[in-house]
């Protein structure tokens, strides 16, 4: 166990005095932390640079975060009118409308044509889940009829 002893300075500053050992190791450790953090900050940076990633303000984070349509936004969050949107994708403003309030979800070329107008990755604008039954629809449909079955044979 490391003795660590604490001294008051005539100005009233307190002090702590460790081992050199200590001292050095502690000096090695926040160095090593130094470089892992310019590390992660070096690719971020790069990453930014190559478009692979984008800065977004927290407003429009909270706000996708809370659920609202990411295309509304998105658009929004770059002073985009619909119009502007359509306009640049090649869609009806009602079609657009229909996305936005999540009536239609249209095919992932549209999200990819939407994304690049929009200048953010298309991650941005599909869906993050999607039901077991639209993942897997003969899984469920399967797991369905085992219950079924199950309960049928219960009954005898």
């Amino acid at each position: 166990m490391t003795k660590v002893q604490f001294i008051k300075t005539t100005g009233g500053d307190e002090l702590a005095v460790v081992p050199k050992r200590d001292y050095e190791r502690l000096v090695a450790l926040a160095a090593s932390e130094d470089v892992g953090t310019a590390r992660i900050v070096r690719r971020a940076r790069e990453a930014l640079a190559a478009g692979r990633e984008i800065v977004l303000p927290k407003s429009v984070v909270d706000r996708l975060a809370s659920g609202e349509n990411p295309i509304r936004v998105l658009r929004e969050s770059r002073d985009m009118t619909q119009a502007e949107l359509v306009a640049s994708v090649g869609i009806t403003q009602g079609y657009l409308s229909d996305l936005e309030a999540g009536k239609r979800k249209g095919p992932v070329a549209l999200h990819q044509k939407i994304a690049r107008a929009l200048g953010v990755p298309i991650d941005l604008l599909l869906p993050t889940t999607v039901s077991d039954e639209d993942a897997d629809p003969a899984r469920v449909t399967k797991r369905r009829q085992v219950i079924k079955d199950m309960k049928v044979a219960r009954r005898r």
